[in-house]
């Protein structure tokens, strides 16, 4: 039984049946596919804008949500905000969601034996979870190349609860990240330039929303079929408004 921490994209190698590949991306692409489900939102992550109008024609009435670049994808409705989906009433429209890296990541290790979604609102449930796999990578949603501080933080908690529980520490990156990580508080993370870009482009919303909302959903997200799918999305440890 291993855990290792890395990031991507891209990935250092392919991923087998073996593999269980649990994907993070706190600002904001996982924390938004979470908070849709556990509202009870159907949610299709796609790696770019020309697959979310395909998928979107196969979907009644979608809403489509995310970014390029930072910016609103041309066509879509909304921007990759949890705060945005937690406040929106119509949760019978599934959720198209695009986001610069976490979900063209998602795309890229699809094939693996289980893909997981993780961020700070249910890293302990996906802790909790995936013990019953052997072998586990923590795949940081890296942004302009950059695996930042949010993403650590979160990868860092996952990998520590699983060596607590006899996992082996693969490498002595991964060992450093959760070194690192023992005992921070919620608001370390507040050094990364996902932060100073959320400042930057007036999204305070959302931060206040991560940062409000951490470990408050009992709910593992899992990759199938293109779809990501709630173990059981109604339960809820904490509001999620």
């Amino acid at each position: 039984m291993r855990v290792v921490i890395d990031a991507g994209p891209p990935c250092r190698r392919l991923f087998g049946p073996d593999d269980a590949v649990i994907v993070v991306d706190v600002i904001r692409s996982m924390t938004t596919a979470a908070t849709a489900v556990a509202k009870g939102r159907r949610c299709f992550p796609v790696p770019s804008p020309e697959a979310a109008q395909l998928v979107a024609r196969g979907l009644r009435d979608p809403l489509l949500c995310g970014e390029v670049g930072g910016d609103l994808a041309p066509g879509f409705e909304i921007t990759n905000s949890p705060w945005e989906v937690s406040r929106r009433r119509d949760v019978w429209r599934p959720l198209v969601l695009l986001s610069s890296s976490g979900t063209p990541l998602l795309d890229k290790v699809k094939h693996a034996g289980a893909v997981y979604l993780a961020c700070l609102r249910n890293h302990g449930a996906v802790a909790r979870h995936v013990r019953r796999h052997s072998r586990i990578t923590l795949l940081g949603a890296a942004t302009r190349g950059q695996f930042r501080e949010e993403d650590q933080m979160c990868c860092a908690l996952i990998a520590a609860s699983l060596a607590g529980d006899g996992f082996a520490v693969a490498d002595r990156h991964t060992a450093s990240l959760i070194e690192r990580g023992e005992g921070q508080p919620p608001e370390a993370f507040l050094c990364s330039r996902s932060v100073d870009y959320l400042h930057r482009t007036g999204q305070h919303h959302d931060l206040q929303f991560i940062l409000t909302h951490q470990d408050d959903l009992d709910l593992v997200l899992q990759l199938r079929g293109g779809e990501v799918v709630g173990n059981q999305p109604e339960k809820v440890l904490a509001c999620s408004q």
